[in-house]
């Protein structure tokens, strides 16, 4: 084994010290003014490439470090807001968007950002087709086409070649997702290697033109972004943001309460009370485009049986997880749209009903109840409503046995679909309802070698008829109209899908008085870094 690098060596020993207050200024106890120190459990993160990554921590570095062409504004989602893009034009017959750029946009490495590195971005985006490759290929982009429908047309011009008329705000909502995220050409086939385009470099660097630019990254232990000097817009007040990794909630607010850390984003809801009374802290809330569910793997010949799967729906006890577990972080909610997203459902027709599950049970012929695996994130609340779950399921005979992991070691089983129940969340990709849409009620191809993987493909339902809707829904410009087809949707998938919706996030950050401008954004890349300063 190579010794590590020792400049990145260095770095790293220096951050570690800067997050626990190590490094002071003329007796000064606590994080540098230039710095602002995180306590964030980022152990989902698995690459730094927008191509590639589609974890929820992941997913808010991208936000910090690269850019799109639009963006929506964060007031009023449903507007949209040029950033890299000066103006566009939309076809007559919805099929092509041309974009102009602003001119004199730079990346972090002091290469200039034209219409060539949008198109080598996109195209390289869905030749590489990994997962979140879909938010493009939806559009009618593929390997084949997309070097004919992803065109330059100027120095700072492109077009946009569509396959369906799409209602125009889910594409342009599409093109706000991390996927769609420039990238510096001229830097990723210089680090190229084997034809890969730079891939196996920006797993752990950074090629983007955002107002940070990543440092470092050492998984499950810190991670660091820095001030983008040659950034377009408005410079960072902070020179650096260090995210330490630390899972544990109590372990979060002693940080914080000591002032080691400025920020602390995972708490428990045992701790807001305290920390909303401490003269030194303020809370922030934003309720979040993630809801947390349960996915039952169809591929369980058990799991399959319409009255299990109805029956796992009466066996939470959604007031008491409310009441307890999420309590200030979230409210139960047991459809597949969030709240705040065009169509979504208040419904919640499930409450804890032991009689009326075991009813169910006898109905399929598992009188007895059963054993079943569940693979969890140990991380809280999921842990702990893992454990209520495994409570109230054995009252109806179902014995879970709970194997733990890291965000990384479950995510990958559960995309290999290997697992018996999964728990776990899903973060609207982009404010549109077709963006969850798409991964809970749509599958078009259930056999192992499928394109798309979206959640209904993890958890092998085969869902033709609801596949159908959904590609109609995503058609319909009357507002009204496909409002009534995501209820319709919502309605069939609460009551047959092997999905038991839980509950939304609602993020609670608590952050030291001398903090200003931070703010939680709707979705995972849209807390923003830039606009934080300290007193």
């Amino acid at each position: 084994m190579s010794s590590p690098n020792p400049d990145r060596r260095r770095l790293l020993s220096s951050a570690m010290l800067l997050a626990t207050g190590g490094l002071t200024a003329c007796g000064h106890v606590g994080t540098p003014k230039d710095t602002l120190v995180q306590a964030f459990a980022f152990d989902d993160i698995t690459s730094m490439d927008p191509a590639t990554s589609f974890e929820i921590s992941g997913a808010e570095i991208l936000g910090n470090t690269y850019e799109r062409l639009v963006a929506f504004d964060l007031d009023e989602p449903s507007r949209i807001v040029g950033v890299l893009a000066e103006s566009w034009q939309i076809s007559a017959d919805g099929l092509e968007i041309s974009f102009q750029l602003k001119p004199g946009l730079r990346f972090a490495s002091g290469n200039p950002l034209g219409a060539e590195d949008v198109v080598f971005s996109w195209q390289r985006a869905v030749r590489m087709d990994k997962t979140p490759a879909f938010i493009l290929t939806q559009l009618g982009l593929s390997k084949s086409n997309v070097g004919e429908r992803v065109l330059q047309t100027g120095p700072l011009a492109l077009t946009l070649r569509i396959g369906k008329p799409f209602a125009p705000s889910f594409v342009l909502n599409c093109l706000t997702a991390t996927v769609a995220s420039v990238l510096d050409k001229r830097l990723l086939l210089a680090k190229e290697k084997d034809g890969d385009q730079g891939a196996g470099w920006l797993k752990l660097n950074h090629a983007g033109s955002g107002p940070w630019k990543l440092r470092d990254w050492r998984a499950n232990e810190i991670l660091v972004i820095e001030r983008n000097d040659v950034f377009h817009g408005p410079k960072p007040a902070l020179t650096r943001v260090i995210y330490r990794h630390v899972k544990e909630a109590a372990t979060q607010r002693l940080l914080l309460e000591k002032g080691d850390v400025d920020i602390a984003r995972n708490l428990a809801p045992q701790d807001l009370g305290p920390l909303a009374a401490h003269p030194d802290i303020k809370l922030t809330q934003q309720a979040k485009g993630v809801v947390y569910y349960l996915g039952l793997n169809q591929r369980n010949p058990l799991l399959a049986k319409p009255e299990v799967r109805e029956a796992f729906k009466w066996l939470v006890d959604y007031d008491a997880i409310g009441a307890t577990l999420i309590k200030g972080i979230g409210r139960p909610h047991q459809n597949f749209l969030p709240q705040g997203l065009l169509g979504a459902s208040s419904e919640q027709p499930f409450r804890l009903d032991v009689a009326k599950a075991r009813a169910l049970l006898a109905k399929a012929g598992l009188a007895d109840g059963f054993k079943i695996t569940m693979d969890v994130r140990t991380i809280q609340p999921v842990m702990g409503i893992a454990e209520a779950v495994q409570q109230t399921a054995a009252r109806a005979g179902i014995a879970i046995e709970i194997i733990p992991g890291d965000g990384k070691q479950v995510l990958t089983k559960y995309r290999q679909r290997r697992h018996d129940i999964f728990i776990g969340d899903w973060g609207t990709d982009y404010w549109d309802p077709h963006s969850n849409a798409d991964t809970f009620t749509r599958n078009p191809d259930n056999s192992d070698g499928a394109k798309n993987k979206p959640l209904s493909w993890r958890n092998s339902w085969d869902i033709p008829e609801l596949t159908r809707q959904t590609d109609a829904a995503v058609l319909e410009h009357d507002g009204e109209r496909r409002v009534q087809m995501y209820a319709a949707l919502q309605a069939e998938f609460r009551k047959t899908s092997p999905f038991v919706m839980l509950f939304q996030q609602t993020q609670v950050a608590a952050l030291r008085k001398g903090v200003q401008g931070f703010r939680l954004g709707p979705t995972s890349d849209t807390t923003y870094m830039a606009p934080v300063s300290k007193l």
